[in-house]
């Protein structure tokens, strides 16, 4: 009985759904068209289903093409990081990269550092997805997640790739028309805007003042007729105007230096939010992953230090 899937196959159609048509593929190989078109021929019959749906001008994957490269892409990832675990390979980084992090985070900051970080590592594919709410560590979705604070899950490496204060700010012409908070109850009196965001508690700021065995913490529930899920969204709304924000300094740092938003109650501390790299144990050794996150410290390292001068 023929296998129905040859181990060939997962390099050769990973190639071709990167390459987005038989022709590029062919070039990318260094073989003829109809080569590329027999060989998928030949997958398609052992398999039983059709994986590429063919136009004279396009390709595009099938459902059942997705599944298929969805899967060729994560055992061939395995295969490399077995060849690292045995010291086999010679730890150039390569293979497939699965990166989430969150909505506004990973757009405004995790994407550009990615297109650098596939200049200088060309053998590594890239795979980024964004999500409102981090997945659970539990799930082999992804090789490494970039979110906040340290997952309390000890089967997993955190390593902490950059400080980050949450802050509370709002812009000149709302406070210049609403007065400006003197201390945390104020901030009853005021239209704050709300972020539904992760697992975290809405509706609740939680603000500390004084260090060490003289601090104490006020919790303020807070109003307000604003309420998003996408953190870049409630920036613009307190840009605009509409209201007092909490939101980390990594995402207003430069309104807060042209000063299109004036901090608040800047003497009360509110709750860190410092970037994680998070990644599986299993990982640790894996070429790709090392590299990666070490890119990740160092440029959010430069980018931090560039935020306090």
């Amino acid at each position: 009985m023929t296998n129905a899937i040859v181990p060939a196959d997962l390099g050769f159609f990973s190639t071709l759904a990167s390459a987005g048509s038989l022709s590029a593929a062919a070039r990318e190989l260094g073989v003829t068209t109809p080569a590329v078109s027999k060989h998928l021929a030949l997958m398609e019959s052992r398999v039983g289903v059709l994986l590429v749906n063919r136009s004279t001008r396009r390709m595009s994957l099938t459902p059942e093409g997705e599944l298929y490269l969805e899967h060729a892409r994560r055992i061939l990832g395995e295969i490399d990081g077995l060849e690292e675990l045995l010291g086999v390979s010679k730890a150039t980084p390569k293979g497939l990269l699965r990166v989430n992090a969150t909505l506004g985070f990973g757009r405004s900051h995790v994407a550009p550092l990615i297109s650098r970080f596939v200049r200088k590592h060309p053998h590594v594919e890239v795979q980024l997805q964004l999500s409102v709410n981090p997945p659970a560590l539990t799930e082999d979705t992804f090789d490494v997640c970039v979110r906040f604070g340290a997952p309390p899950d000890s089967r997993v490496i955190a390593r902490n790739i950059a400080a980050n204060r949450r802050l509370l700010c709002a812009a000149p012409a709302y406070l210049a028309k609403r007065g400006i908070p003197k201390v945390p109850n104020d901030l009853t009196k005021h239209n704050c805007i709300g972020i539904r965001q992760g697992e975290e508690a809405y509706g609740v700021w939680r603000l500390a003042s004084g260090r060490g065995r003289n601090a104490s913490t006020e919790t303020v529930k807070i109003r307000g007729n604003l309420t998003t899920n996408d953190g870049e969204i409630a920036v613009n709304w307190a840009l605009e105007g509409h209201g007092i924000l909490m939101r980390a300094e990594w995402d207003i740092e430069r309104y807060l230096r042209n000063g299109r938003l004036v901090q608040v109650l800047p003497q009360y501390f509110t709750p860190d939010a410092d970037i994680y790299a998070v990644y599986p144990q299993r990982h640790q050794m894996a070429a790709r992953v090392r590299a990666f996150v070490d890119f990740l410290a160092l440029s959010f390292g430069q980018q931090a230090g560039a935020m306090t001068r």
